[in-house]
C-alpha cells in the first residue's frame, strides 16, 4: 500500500472552482488556508466598495475552507488580514468583522493595509493557520 501523502490539498465544492489554487492544505494536524477572498460561488467579487461586506464574505469562505479541512474557527491559531486601503478606518472596519466572527477566540492576528489584492474590486483577504482537533478515543479504548 502506498504511503499516505504528507500534504492533502482541499478544494471545497462550495467555493468557486475558478481559483487556480487549493483553498487549504492539511499537513498532519496543521491546516494552512489560502487567503479567503470575498468571492461568490461563481468567482465574482461581492460587496464591491464595501469593506465590511467583503470581510463578511471572506470569513464565510474561510469557515467553509476550514470545515472542509476538518477544522473550525475555534481551531485557528493565527490569522493575517489584508485590506486594500491606506485608511486606518478601513482596516478597523475589516478587523471588527473578523473579530466578531471569532467571538471570544481572540487568536493572534496581523492586520495589514496593502496597495492591491488579487481579484478585481477586492478589498479584503483573510488567511489562517489552524490545528485540527485530535480524534478522541471511545471510552473503552483508553490504555491505563
Amino acid at each position: 500500500m502506498p504511503p499516505e501523502p504528507a500534504i492533502t490539498l482541499i478544494r471545497p465544492k462550495q467555493l468557486t472552482a475558478k481559483a487556480p489554487y487549493a483553498y487549504a492544505a492539511v499537513a498532519g494536524e496543521f491546516v494552512f488556508t489560502a487567503g479567503a477572498c470575498p468571492l461568490d460561488a461563481d468567482g465574482r467579487t461581492v460587496a464591491v466598495g464595501d469593506v465590511a461586506g467583503q470581510a463578511r464574505q471572506a470569513m464565510t469562505n474561510l469557515e467553509t475552507a476550514l470545515h472542509a479541512a476538518g477544522a473550525q474557527l475555534t481551531d485557528v491559531v493565527k490569522t493575517t488580514v489584508y485590506v486594500a486601503s491606506s485608511r486606518q478606518s478601513d482596516l478597523g472596519t475589516a478587523w471588527n468583522v473578523v473579530h466578531a466572527a471569532f467571538g471570544e477566540h481572540e487568536v493572534p492576528s496581523t492586520l495589514l493595509g496593502v496597495t492591491v489584492l488579487g481579484y478585481d474590486d477586492q478589498l479584503v483577504e483573510v488567511e489562517a493557520i489552524a490545528i485540527r482537533p485530535l480524534p478522541t478515543a471511545p471510552a473503552g479504548d483508553l490504555d491505563g
